[in-house]
């Protein structure tokens, strides 16, 4: 009767022994797996074709980071790449007096300011595309007349040229046609991006669009985990 037990219990507990090593071995390679992927792709060029990117591959060195810049927000303080170390951001450029898609890209951008309204790690930064017209005191008029707090979004004014190159050069605003354009052809684009603690680019949406707003929200929730 004993000797017929083991040959019953010995398969079993060989069984589990192998059963328990595969599930030990399939929660490492998980658990290596989640530390070298990342949630969201990296857009290092104007097409936006989306790349994952892992932080052990070589290419993760030559990643597409945002231009240092700095202009004068609403309230006319100097307002930096330094102001936005260690942040997640999306960037939208705009205009005052725009009568079509920036209306929709402000109302828009104001849900995310009201999602995230808590949220230390999160901005919305706008530039101007006219600085010429919208001056420190206009986008302060801007701000109160569309409820943006200072505090989490960020309206921007300065040169021109530096603006224009800054949001087709480095935001890829406009995509591929952006890199054809100087600063005599008007930067006139729906697109709002996503950009990383590193300044890098993790998402493209289209600001008008109010279907984009739960992707985009998703997403920042996502990159503030990382």
């Amino acid at each position: 009767m004993a000797l017929f037990q083991l040959r019953v219990v010995f398969p079993l507990v060989t069984k589990l022994f192998v059963y328990s090593f595969f599930f030990i071995i399939f929660l490492i390679s998980c658990n290596s797996k989640n530390n070298s992927e990342v949630s969201l792709p990296f857009y290092n060029s104007a097409d936006f074709t989306a790349k994952w990117i892992n932080n052990n591959s070589d290419d993760y060195q030559k990643i597409h980071t945002i231009e240092r810049f700095s202009f004068h927000d609403q309230n006319g303080n100097i307002f930096n790449s330094d102001s936005l170390k260690g942040k997640i951001y999306v960037a939208n450029f705009f205009f005052t007096i725009c009568p079509s898609i920036c209306p929709k890209m402000t109302s828009n951008l104001g849900i995310l300011q009201s999602t995230f309204s808590q949220e230390k790690e999160f901005k919305i930064v706008s530039f101007s595309v006219t600085p010429w017209i919208d001056s420190v005191a206009k986008l302060k008029e801007y701000g109160l007349k569309h409820n943006i707090n200072a505090a989490n979004w960020r309206l921007l004014t300065g040169e021109k040229d530096q603006i224009y190159t800054l949001g087709r050069k480095s935001f890829f605003a406009e995509k591929t046609l952006g890199l054809t354009k100087n600063s005599t052809d008007f930067l006139h684009t729906e697109t709002m991006v996503l950009i990383d603690k590193k300044s890098r680019i993790r998402g493209v949406y289209n600001a008008t669009n109010p279907d984009e707003i739960p992707r985009i929200t998703e997403d920042i929730d996502i990159l503030l985990k990382e």
